[in-house]
């Protein structure tokens, strides 16, 4: 359980379900020496909000420049190693591709596939990846002006 000052502080992280329509973007990442699939994802960090962590990780991690649409949902996961997560997923439509951009260390490419694929992978990162596309797929679409910075 991670503790700041003898409290509870769980690692707030932000994921975007980027569609193309029928498929949605992901990422391959080696974690451990192992290939597992995510979406793109990552920590906030200080001075952004919620939202611009999801857009500049999406960057970041795929080379894609996206438009954040929704909210999909808020997730609390404990990790098989005691790790706590607050997951923040939203919804995005891609703009532009900057294929020749860098991406972040552990990335090693990002892809496209259905939904359906998904389904029963076995390399997810976490059950959050499919848990949030298929929270998605339901309808789990909330406006952005649930969140606000004060």
């Amino acid at each position: 359980m991670p503790l700041v000052d003898g409290r509870w502080a769980p690692h707030v992280t932000v994921a975007t379900i980027v569609s193309d329509g029928r498929r949605v973007l992901l990422v391959s990442e080696s974690i451990d020496g192992r290939s597992v699939l995510n979406q793109p994802a990552g920590h906030l960090e200080s001075g952004e909000s919620l939202a611009q962590a999801a857009v500049r990780e999406t960057l970041e991690e795929t080379g894609w420049e996206v438009e954040l649409t929704a909210l999909v949902g808020l997730y609390q996961w404990q990790a098989p190693n005691g790790s706590e997560f607050l997951r923040v997923a939203f919804a995005a439509r891609p703009l532009r591709h900057h294929p020749q951009r860098p991406l972040d260390g552990a990335i090693e490419h990002a892809l496209w596939l259905d939904p359906a694929e998904l389904a029963g992978h076995p390399a997810l990162r976490s059950p959050l990846v499919a848990r949030c596309v298929a929270d998605w797929q339901a309808g789990r679409h909330y406006p952005l002006s649930v969140l606000e910075v004060v």
